[in-house]
């Protein structure tokens, strides 16, 4: 057996016992597909934990960057309570589209808002409409943009809200340092700004499983 086989088995085992996806998550994924949109999405355990996250946090408020066909939108905002609130950012309209039919088979359209725009455009005009700070922010957009996606997250959050970077080991590249990819210098970017920032406390965490081999960061925002 290869060892991405074996990944993907261990993942099959821990989403039929952990992280079942029900009928409008799957449907999600198959409208994403016939779409043609990047199977970029995250798996099913990783929307869990993403969920999970949520519900540890207590969010009411929550800001995604980066919606493709609104999968992790779904997992994040079952976590809101009834009178939460989720705005996802999606630079492309055909994605959004999707995204947007997506999320309102999953019953949440009341809840969650689909922003359509490169996401440096939407951040500050959402900035000017002073938002409740959010509790977690999602970041699973553009690599290169991720240090300039951090420092909005900041401004828009407060003290005990926690920031989730996607994608930050690029299949190991981001500690070579002869790699020099645009994706893989915004990686750099972030994590070393959540290693220097005053106001962030982090980690960063290397996974495998049906979406190889990746990982994610975590920063929680300090006073």
């Amino acid at each position: 057996m290869s060892e991405s086989q074996l990944w993907d088995d261990v993942d099959d085992y821990f989403i039929t016992h952990l992280a079942r996806d029900d009928d409008a998550l799957q449907a999600a994924l198959r409208d994403s597909d016939a779409a043609e949109l990047p199977r970029v999405h995250v798996s099913a355990p990783q929307g869990k934990l993403l969920q999970l996250l949520a519900e540890i946090q207590g969010a009411r408020h929550i800001l995604e960057i980066g919606t493709l066909g609104g999968y992790s939108t779904i997992w994040l905002a079952r976590a809101l309570p009834g009178d939460g609130r989720l705005v996802s950012l999606e630079y492309s309209a055909r994605h959004a589209e999707v995204a947007v039919r997506n999320i309102a088979r999953a019953g949440l359209d009341r809840q969650v808002e689909v922003r359509v725009g490169p996401a440096l455009e939407s951040l500050p005009k959402l900035a000017d409409e002073n938002p409740p700070p959010f509790d977690l922010v999602f970041i699973d957009a553009d690599k290169v943009n991720n240090p300039h996606y951090l420092e909005w997250a900041l401004k828009l959050t407060r003290t005990g809200s926690l920031i989730v970077v996607d994608n930050v080991v690029r299949g190991g590249r981001v500690a070579d340092p002869a790699e020099t990819a645009d994706d893989v210098r915004g990686t750099r970017a972030a994590i070393e700004l959540i290693g220097s920032h005053p106001r962030l406390s982090g980690t960063a965490i290397q996974t495998v499983g049906s979406k190889g081999y990746d990982g994610f960061a975590l920063a929680r925002v300090r006073a």
